[in-house]
């Protein structure tokens, strides 16, 4: 079966830079914006300056603040909003869609009510007749819309679509991988978020590179920890869901979870250093996603727990550091 009909649904910068992949090899892009001012500069001008500057849009996507035109007929619709409005977006969605069509959850976030992840929601509120699954991994949406070298994973449950997925996102620079390990590669992309604020901190306090590795090293035991207690395959988190876009997350100068945690060590409210971001840190919402789910799971997850405590219960990030460093001495392989 071949996905002839595209849909994208956000057009944030990771929305921009897929349809921008796509459309650059051809293919006719529905995207659908939130504000109304993107879907006219998309339109008119073929640049979407709030999200992605700098890039010039192929003709062939074209630009709607209506869900109706973009999902109805869609053979595929990548989904890419963020995590909070995910739920609301699609329960306008879901009227419009297809049968059959395939739905992508390209939002690297966990619900933060339900504590659901973004597939789950999708199964929830869509006919039955959809095909759901994710696409994750290391992937900065600049560095894809420059057309530098990518690699990332989809994953269904249903492998046949993970690979028919596979074979129609992947091109000469963004190599798709693909997997049945939907849990694994979710929690991967999710919780990530929460241990790249962690090294932002570390960065902004100047506690150097050894600290650096201990929080991305220690952080994957985090991860892979409650993602195996959720039924996932711990191989997943040495992947590109995992340690892949661990590394890069938490690295990488594009991350804005990054740098949420390094203005935190620089003494910001988190507040304020929300208010002014125009694009979301998903971050800092999945802390208190990951909090309950590791609760209701009776896993430790340390370093997610005292970075909840430094996002919602101002927790000093120093008190932070010294809260990590004290506990009790543990073996290495812990589960």
């Amino acid at each position: 079966m071949e996905l002839k009909n595209i849909a994208i649904v956000g057009a944030g910068s990771w929305g921009t830079a897929l349809a921008k992949l796509l459309a650059d090899r051809g293919r006719e892009v529905r995207l659908w914006c939130y504000e109304k001012e993107v879907a006219e500069e998309v339109n008119r001008s073929c640049e979407n300056h709030l999200y992605l500057p700098g890039f010039a849009l192929p003709a062939g996507i074209r630009a709607f603040t209506e869900l109706g035109p973009v999902v109805a007929d869609a053979d595929m619709v990548l989904s890419v909003t963020p995590g909070h409005a995910l739920r609301s977006v699609w329960v306008e969605g879901k009227r419009h869609l297809k049968d059959r069509a395939v739905v992508v959850s390209a939002t690297k976030g966990i619900e933060i009510d339900t504590g659901k992840l973004m597939t789950e929601v999708l199964e929830e509120l869509l006919p039955a007749s959809a095909r759901i699954a994710c696409l994750s991994g290391p992937s900065f949406a600049r560095e894809v819309a420059a057309g530098l070298p990518t690699a990332v994973v989809t994953a269904s449950a249903d492998h046949d679509l993970a690979k028919l997925i596979q074979h129609e996102i992947s091109g000469p620079t963004f190599r798709t991988y693909s997997s049945d390990d939907v849990t694994g590669v979710e929690l991967g992309g999710a919780l990530k978020n929460i241990i790249a604020i962690a090294t932002g901190a570390a960065d902004g306090l100047g506690l150097g590179t050894n600290a650096k590795a201990a929080l991305i090293t220690r952080g994957l035991a985090e991860i892979a920890r409650l993602a195996v207690a959720r039924g996932a395959n711990p191989h997943t988190l040495s992947g590109l869901s995992g340690m892949g876009d661990l590394v890069l997350t938490c690295t990488g100068p594009l991350s804005r979870n990054r740098m949420v945690g390094e203005r935190l060590a620089h003494g910001e409210p988190i507040q304020e250093i929300l208010s002014g971001m125009r694009m979301v840190a998903e971050g800092v919402y999945t802390a208190r996603s990951a909090r309950k789910l590791a609760a209701d799971a009776k896993v430790v997850m340390p370093i997610c727990e005292v970075m909840y405590r430094v996002l919602y219960e101002k927790l000093d990030i120093r008190e932070a550091v010294s809260l990590l460093m004290e506990r009790g001495l543990k073996p290495e392989r812990d589960f």
